[in-house]
């Protein structure tokens, strides 16, 4: 049965090194999904790009970003103001680090720097009870390593959602609202290379905030069971378009 395209929302680009290395998010995305390029669209709305109309694909994915939901860029403004349409219609939603961001914000949150300063690293995160009667989280550990790197978070999650999973420094790492719009603060799509890659970028602006950057060096991981949502997210993308065709 052909299914209608994934939409990667192209919200960002790495860092130029690292996509010379190792490709950019949504290689990362599509790859961890299990989705040939040729099954999805991506719209570099960071760049100009125009998003498709709604009946043009069967899921979302909003990729992190280097920029800040609070500066409320144009093209990201733009964006918002489609996703509460798409949490209505329960359009499968997967929003990663500025897409959970933003997703918090386009339904009502609010987003704003971490109160504690960056996380960054291999962090363990916890699936709290609700979590373990989610789709994407109920069949992962309690506890589970994900990879992370970010300034800003959901400070407030939106009105009626749920929070899905934690850790000590990140309160709201994962939520959901409605059946299928998730939003995660943690790197699903990166591997330990890309990691290490994040980390090296960015060793002089920690170590100018009192970071131990050999200490989070050492803390870099494999994350498999965070790696294994987006496979996850896409399997029931497909279910969805099986049970209503």
């Amino acid at each position: 049965m052909s299914m209608k395209p994934i939409l990667i929302v192209k919200a960002g680009t790495t860092f130029p090194g690292t996509a010379n290395l190792y490709g950019d998010f949504e290689d990362w995305t599509l790859a961890r999904m299990g989705v040939p390029t040729d099954q999805a669209i991506v719209a570099e709305v960071f760049n100009g790009g125009s998003l498709p109309e709604d009946d043009a694909f069967s899921g979302v994915v909003v990729t992190g970003s280097h920029s800040m939901v609070t500066s409320r860029e144009s093209w990201s403004e733009r964006v918002a103001a489609r996703i509460p349409g798409w949490v209505e219609r329960n359009v499968p939603f997967l929003g990663i680090c500025y897409g959970h961001q933003l997703l918090a914000h386009a339904m009502g949150g609010q987003v704003g720097f971490h109160p504690g300063g960056p996380e960054i690293g291999t962090v363990s995160v916890f699936v709290n009870s609700e979590g373990k009667h989610d789709l994407l989280f109920g069949n992962l550990p309690d506890e589970f390593a994900a990879h992370v790197t970010h300034f800003q978070t959901a400070l407030k999650p939106p009105p009626g959602a749920c929070v899905l999973a934690c850790n000590p420094f990140e309160p709201v790492h994962a939520f959901r609202l409605g059946d299928c719009a998730w939003g995660v603060q943690f790197h699903p799509e990166f591997n330990a290379d890309i990691m290490q890659a994040y980390l090296d970028e960015q060793a002089s602006a920690l170590q100018s905030l009192g970071r131990d950057v050999a200490r989070l060096r050492e803390s870099i991981a494999e994350t498999p069971e965070a790696n294994g949502l987006l496979k996850i997210f896409a399997d029931s993308i497909r279910e969805r378009a099986k049970a209503s065709a």
